[in-house]
């Protein structure tokens, strides 16, 4: 199939490969931002094929998996109310809060619904007058211009129930916090293809320049990482910290404007808590002044809400990739797509759950040996 086909090509990947190991002279550690792109590496098993001394390390690029567990929380606290219809992706309905998840909430008769599009959630409340429709808006910058466009077409058709919870992340800030952390050995980073879509990589030119790492605007197939890997290997090689654009077939430097110039309208960026990471300044957004009466945390009382993460769980090391998952004790034991301890193990491109999905075994059992079954899970 064109479009498929064309960037899994064995004979091309295998000169990639050939190339990689050719440039490359000396150890160099590679982080790729984004869980999709995570997924991609391991399901593939890039990281084993590629040579000795190339390591990717995987980073926060699941918006599921970041979504800190006191916002999860809040949600479930408004689910739970008999007058609410609460929406979301189906990736948040698995996702642990402190005692249950939203799909356990469904299953005791809550109104949680999936929704593949914010503009759904709309639709719903026009429909139900008589309740409260909240949508759970998360994602990196790749799915905050959907979720601005709903909350204006709910201001153009005076929609009085219609509110969102908000939980967007920004990746440049999170980029520099990780640049900034005393144990940092990224050397170089692969970007997310899809957020730059939306925003250009005009943004990461500082960064490069500011900490002289290269970053490399890399797409999702298997040549798309592995062209990426060698742009990124060949500016360590040469010296060189520039931002370069592998997925050129959908990216270019200034981005979708219209996308940006709706997010401006609604968004306004502030400081927001990673989960397992911790607070990262400005690396959030929230709705402005104009539309902050569809702030969901507002209208439900639920902003004071905190939570305490399971201490079995070692999501922000996962997260920020100084853990690999097969690192962690409860890793196919305690934690698994079935009863996951955190986010990472449960969301579609957390890495948890990439490594698990292709039987990576966890750290010092034999490979081939069967994966314990779960002990134990959230109630």
């Amino acid at each position: 199939m064109k479009y498929l086909d064309e960037y899994r090509d064995p004979a091309l990947a295998r000169r990639l490969f050939t190339e990689i190991r050719t440039v490359t002279s000396r150890p160099w550690t590679l982080m790729e931002i984004c869980g999709g792109q995570t997924h991609t590496i391991v399901r593939q098993g890039i990281d084993e094929l590629l040579p000795p001394d190339i390591r990717m390390i995987h980073g926060p690029g699941c918006p599921v998996c970041v979504t800190p567990l006191e916002l999860i929380d809040k949600a479930l606290a408004i689910a739970g109310r008999a007058d609410v219809i609460l929406t979301s992706y189906g990736d948040m309905l698995r996702v642990p809060g402190t005692t249950t998840d939203l799909l356990a909430l469904r299953a005791r008769g809550s109104d949680v619904r999936v929704v593949y599009s914010p503009l759904d959630a709309v639709r719903i409340a026009g429909e139900r007058p008589d309740r409260e429709v909240v949508f759970f808006a998360v994602g990196f910058e790749t799915t905050a211009p959907a979720n601005a466009m709903a909350v204006l077409r709910a201001h153009a058709l005076g929609l009085p129930n219609f509110s969102v919870l908000v939980s967007h992340v920004l990746v440049p800030p999170a980029m520099t916090a990780l640049l900034d952390a005393p144990d940092c050995q990224v050397q170089a980073f692969l970007a997310a293809g899809h957020v730059c879509a939306v925003m250009g990589w005009a943004q990461y030119e500082p960064l490069a320049d500011r900490y002289q790492v290269p970053i490399v605007v890399t797409g999702f197939e298997p040549l798309d990482i592995l062209e990426g890997v060698l742009m990124a290997v060949r500016q360590l090689e040469e010296g060189r910290a520039q931002v370069e654009n592998q997925y050129v077939r959908a990216v270019h430097r200034s981005g979708n404007i219209q996308a940006q110039e709706a997010i401006r309208r609604v968004f306004k960026v502030r400081d927001r808590m990673w989960r397992g990471i911790g607070t990262i300044p400005s690396s959030g957004l929230a709705l402005t002044d104009e539309f902050a009466a569809y702030d969901a945390e507002a209208r439900f009382a639920v902003a004071d809400v905190t939570a305490q993460e399971h201490p079995a769980c070692i999501a922000g090391g996962i997260l920020t990739g100084t853990r690999l998952p097969t690192d962690c004790a409860a890793y196919a034991t305690l934690c698994t797509p079935r009863t996951p301890l955190g986010a990472p193990m449960v969301s579609t491109e957390g890495t948890c759950a990439a490594f698990h999905s292709a039987g990576r075994q966890p750290t010092g059992q034999p490979a081939g040996q069967p994966v314990p079954a779960a002990a134990a899970g959230p109630s």
